[in-house]
């Protein structure tokens, strides 16, 4: 656990990509091979369940620390992080002695506590604080809190591994796809020989696009460009290997079981077939909304109700394995060639094709660009027609041009503080809009949370005004008097029931601060479902 920590801390103090990839090679070349399986499941996401409610733990942790309650959760305010409050203040930076227990050692404990009593849990926490160095302290929070998030990519982790252990970067990258169980698979089996049977049920790693950063003139020749439409859905990999049909999400998650329809696929699809696409909700011909789709996603037992409401299509725009093939060094051009004559050889309804267009001009890619909206996209996809299907994030061949987001004008009415460097400010806020309603006249109603868009400048401004203006207080929240119009901008936008406005956005986000504008000025709810799709 100390060469885990101190790992850690070595990543923590760098932002450049070399020193970091040199602290995760000498941590592999190191490590014991048990660690080396749950330290690359850490970085992969594939973090233990929390094992203790934070109530219960800020109730230890004050308790450890011989203070009140109040003065924890006032410090855990400011410092914005919980597991390093709690490390502030029952941990001793200058603590000599270290935990004897490994990585692998310690989150087995932890996994082996998650059933037991609360007071057994607590018991077990202590015992560690009490052994554990600041830093070593700061992570074992971080894991039984599950907020274990280090800014390790999985390129950078592959780097390492591939550095480390003499293997191809991109074999490595393709090994740790998939739904593998740190607690049951060992190293060997993972990366250094893992099973051929073990593979064919992993999707491949998925290649991304960088936003458009030049003038389309600068491609080239628009003749060796195709574009297509970008869906606002979410990205799949859906899979016909040994006789079974899987669709993997881009997060590597397996999400076959919430979309049984799929199965209809078992005896149309060939085995050794992967299609890359986008997953859709479609109904009576249209798209529905991404809002549509989240009332798909997560659900452990889907009904007849729910299938019939929201069906779903893979709008497919490339073919990465057919026949069992590997076609992922083919050109782009030719997978789309193969991918349309299965399409129309399948003809099957939940399987769509994403088309691609020809380009002659320049002028047509903007024409498109102009309609997408129009289209229900969320823009373009640029790719090049000869270039392969690489892995991971790759800048040259594929673009993508998403159109201007929309934009609504909102009051401040509540704050919260930030975290990490912004810990003592209040820079997370929610928005409101104008409602009419029965009982008055105008009342402002929430719709949205955004905390970023502003500078430094602005956050110090804006923290100054609400710290002025507090009206009320709910625990760390703060309701602020309704004086300040900010320019929110969104990428998507829908009915919901969930909401007390009625609608719901996608990636809100502060624009500008509309010092120009008076609450009078801010717009309504109406304004805003005017920018709901039309049927």
């Amino acid at each position: 656990m100390n060469d885990f920590a101190h790992l850690i801390s070595e990543l923590d103090r760098t932002n450049k990509t070399n020193q970091k990839v040199d602290a995760l090679v000498q941590y592999f070349n190191k490590a014991n091979n048990k660690d080396k399986v749950w330290a690359i499941a850490l970085f992969s996401h594939r973090r233990p369940k929390r094992l203790i409610k934070t109530t219960s733990l800020r109730s230890m942790a004050a308790k450890s620390a011989e203070i009140p309650l109040w003065l924890f959760e006032d410090s855990y305010h400011i410092v914005g992080d919980l597991a390093e409050t709690i490390s502030h203040l029952v941990c001793q930076k200058d603590r000599t002695h270290h935990n004897a227990l490994k990585l692998h050692e310690l989150i087995s404990h932890m996994i082996d506590n998650r059933g037991e009593d609360e007071e057994k849990q607590l018991a077990f926490i202590i015992s560690q604080w009490k052994s554990m160095d600041f830093y070593s302290c700061f992570v074992f929070n971080k894991l039984i809190t599950g907020g274990f998030r280090i800014g390790v990519s999985q390129k950078l982790m592959t780097r390492s591994l591939a550095k480390s252990t003499g293997i191809d970067e991109d074999v490595i990258a393709y090994r740790l796809m998939g739904d593998w169980d740190p607690k049951h698979i060992t190293f060997e089996e993972l990366i250094l020989n893992p099973d051929k049977d073990a593979l064919s049920y992993k999707p491949y790693p998925f290649y991304l696009a960088y936003a458009l950063d030049k003038k389309l003139d600068e491609l080239g020749s628009p003749k060796d460009w195709f574009y297509e439409y970008k869906w606002d859905g979410i990205r799949v990999q859906l899979i016909k290997r040994k006789d079974q049909v899987m669709m993997w999400s881009r997060g590597e998650e397996l999400i076959t079981n919430q979309f049984p329809e799929i199965q209809a696929l078992k005896d149309v699809l060939a085995n050794g077939t992967v299609l890359d696409g986008e997953l859709l909700v479609y109904k009576e011909n249209k798209m529905g909304s991404f809002n549509d789709l989240q009332k798909r996603l997560g659900r452990k037992n889907v009904g007849k109700k729910t299938l019939e409401q929201y069906p779903i299509v893979v709008r497919s725009y490339d073919l990465l394995e057919y026949n069992t093939r590997d076609l992922r060094n083919e050109t782009y051009d030719h997978r789309r060639i193969q991918l349309e004559s299965l399409v129309e050889k399948l003809n099957h309804p939940l399987i769509q094709l994403s088309d691609r267009y020809h380009i002659q001009k320049w002028e047509e890619v903007h024409h498109a660009y102009q309609n997408a909206r129009s289209n229900r996209s969320e823009g373009l996809m640029l790719k090049q027609r000869n270039t392969s299907y690489k892995i991971g994030r790759k800048k040259g061949d594929w673009w993508k041009w998403k159109v201007e987001p929309l934009t609504i004008d909102a009051v401040l009415t509540y704050a919260m503080r930030g975290h990490g460097r912004r810990s003592n400010l209040f820079t997370d806020y929610t928005f409101a809009l104008w409602k009419s309603s029965e009982t008055s006249q105008n009342e402002l109603v929430t719709f949205a949370k955004a905390y970023s868009g502003l500078t430094d400048a602005e956050f110090k401004e804006v923290d100054a005004f609400i710290k002025k203006n507090t009206l009320e207080r709910f625990g760390p929240v703060r309701s602020v008097q309704p004086e300040l119009v900010f320019e929110i901008a969104f990428e998507g936008v829908a009915n919901s029931s969930r909401h007390k406005s009625g609608v719901a956005v996608r990636f809100p986000r502060i624009l500008r601060w509309r010092k120009d504008k008076s609450i009078n000025e801010a717009n309504t709810v109406d304004d805003l479902k005017s920018l709901i799709p039309n049927e």
